[in-house]
């Protein structure tokens, strides 16, 4: 419920924004600075960090969850093979990760968002950003990963899963490892993406299912994020052909 809150508040706050826009269009102009500024901000910071990788799940993970456990264990795991880790810096799985990666002497960083009740930054990170816009922010989680690891989670989480799915599968823009902490936890969500949008209805092709992992281990997790470095694969994310300079 007080998800659905910020949700709702948050559409109100940016529907007289647009109000307000249309009747003072200077507005607009000082907006477009702002979000540059956070681009900018963004970029200056995290581009000398090095590979990192992005951490999401539920804020109401309580440190004495499994998932929690978890999230901190595997951060710590994936720290100590030379990433950063990035999360958006409020509780719960974020403040997991950020304090994993901070007791392993790694750079733990914390992506902040803005919101109508506050987010309370963790005290782990050793990094922190501040953001007024969601959407500068997503692209920070974007372009300097190496990886994702989605820990169990409610809307805000599927929708950091799904949109990575978008980018690697349809734009081809993202390319990086997308993994599933907690097999239980996901189980039903895969299954059914299985059985319903690929066998029944043909929404997606049989690849695109091999476009995420799902494991249980921190091991594990920390395998296919090394391998992938390795590898030297292409990261993050890239303009499409269509606006890039010739």
């Amino acid at each position: 419920m007080q998800c659905l809150i910020l949700v709702v508040r948050a559409t109100r706050i940016e529907i007289r924004n647009m109000i307000d826009s249309i009747e003072n269009p200077v507005k607009d102009l000082w907006r477009i600075f702002r979000v540059m500024a956070e681009f900018t901000e963004g970029f200056e910071e995290l581009a000398p960090v090095g590979p990192a990788v992005s951490f999401f799940g539920s804020a109401r993970a309580k440190p004495h969850d499994k998932y929690y456990k978890l999230a901190e264990q595997t951060a710590a795991e994936i720290a100590k093979a030379g990433f950063a880790i990035i999360t958006g810096g409020g509780g719960g799985i974020m403040e997991a990760a950020n304090k994993g990666a901070a007791k392993a002497g790694g750079q733990s960083i914390g992506l902040n968002i803005e919101l109508p009740l506050e987010q309370i930054p963790n005290d782990y990170q050793n990094l922190s950003l501040h953001f007024r816009y969601f959407f500068v922010r997503k692209v920070m989680f974007l372009k300097y990963a190496h990886g994702f690891i989605v820990f169990p989670g409610g809307f805000g989480t599927m929708d950091e899963f799904f949109e990575s799915l978008v980018l690697i599968q349809t734009l081809k823009q993202a390319s990086f490892p997308v993994i599933l902490m907690g097999s239980e936890y996901w189980e039903g969500l895969t299954e059914w993406m299985m059985e319903k949008m690929l066998k029944e209805h043909k929404f997606i092709a049989p690849e695109d299912l091999n476009v995420f992992t799902v494991v249980d281990e921190p091991s594990a997790a920390a395998e296919i994020i090394v391998e992938f470095r390795d590898a030297q694969g292409r990261v993050g994310i890239e303009l499409p052909a269509g606006m890039k300079k010739s």
